[in-house]
């Protein structure tokens, strides 16, 4: 069995930042990567939000360098799943695709959100080229155009009226006959003049061509079908926090996030560390997961250097 000072699950933003700080600390930092290397931002094209890079980034690229940047202080970094997990005692004992053991004497979790999908063919064929779950991320690119927001939600209010700020015109597509966002976010979607809704509507295809997203099919509850031309398509159905195979031993909210002391990465159990999407159901952003894996390798330290 594999011992190691830190392991930190998952990459993207908060792992890779996590693990260059770890590094750099000497903690010789092992990063299981999961099973999409560069986390959610690689599912997008360019990222434009992201400070330093004036003219944008292209997403995959971002993290590549941040990867590159954690192998150059030293952090081994391999690709694998964490299967099951023990953090009853020290050492914490953490199997990897099911038959490969290690244990740690701390452990950072950076394995993110997954957004929620409509589970389409034509939305996986047009993810990155149009279709988003991100309108903070996403929305400047579609400046002056039409957009659909796809849900009902707070969530979906939110995207929806940043993206009027953008867009010439922005489609809510929600299934029901009224939206389940509290009564502040109906008002302001309902007294937003380039939103439009579309009550009691489903997802039939997203159109589109080599150039990417031109239009959706919908279908009406009554069974009529029609076609919206837009120029992107948002998702905003919520999102999963990738936290099950830890929620035996840590503490989440009803929806899954891991929970930590405010203002820190740190879990309810001493040694156990948590980053990025995993612990942040609010901001959601790279950024903000990049700063929380340098708190978590800086809690991860500070921790070792007491407890050893």
């Amino acid at each position: 069995m594999e011992r190691v000072k830190c392991l930190i699950i998952g990459s993207g933003p908060a792992g890779y930042t996590a693990a260059i700080y770890a590094s750099r600390a000497g903690l010789k930092p092992v990063l299981i990567e999961g099973m999409q290397p560069g986390g959610q931002l690689t599912t997008t094209t360019e990222v434009d939000n992201f400070p330093g890079f004036p003219q944008g980034v292209d997403a995959n690229m971002l993290m590549a360098n941040c990867r590159a940047q954690a192998e150059r202080f030293g952090a081994d970094i391999r690709f694998g799943t964490v299967t099951e997990v023990d953090f009853a005692k020290r050492p914490f004992s953490i199997t990897v695709d099911g038959n490969k053991p290690f244990e740690a004497d701390s452990v950072i979790i950076a394995t993110g959100a997954s957004a929620k999908y409509l589970g389409l063919e034509s939305e996986r064929k047009f993810r990155g080229m149009g279709v988003s779950a991100c309108a903070t991320c996403d929305g400047f690119f579609y400046r002056k155009k039409v957009v659909a927001v796809v849900g009902g939600g707070d969530t979906a209010c939110e995207e929806a009226t940043y993206l009027a700020g953008l867009c010439r015109k922005v489609y809510m597509i929600v299934r029901r006959n009224v939206l389940r966002a509290t009564e502040a976010m109906q008002k302001r979607v309902m007294e937003t003049e380039n939103i439009e809704i579309l009550w009691e509507c489903q997802t039939q295809e997203v159109l589109g061509d080599e150039a990417g997203v031109t239009g959706a099919r919908l279908v009406r509850k009554s069974g009529e079908v029609f076609d919206i031309d837009i120029d992107g398509f948002f998702l905003a159905i919520g999102h999963h926090p990738n936290s099950d195979v830890f929620k035996d031993w840590v503490e989440t909210d009803e929806a899954g996030y891991i929970k930590v002391q405010a203002g820190t990465s740190l879990t309810n159990v001493p040694g156990v560390f948590a980053a990025g999407d995993v612990c942040d159901p609010r901001y959601r952003q790279a950024v903000v997961a990049a700063g929380s894996g340098c708190k978590a390798a800086m809690d991860a330290e500070k921790y070792l250097k007491e407890s050893l």
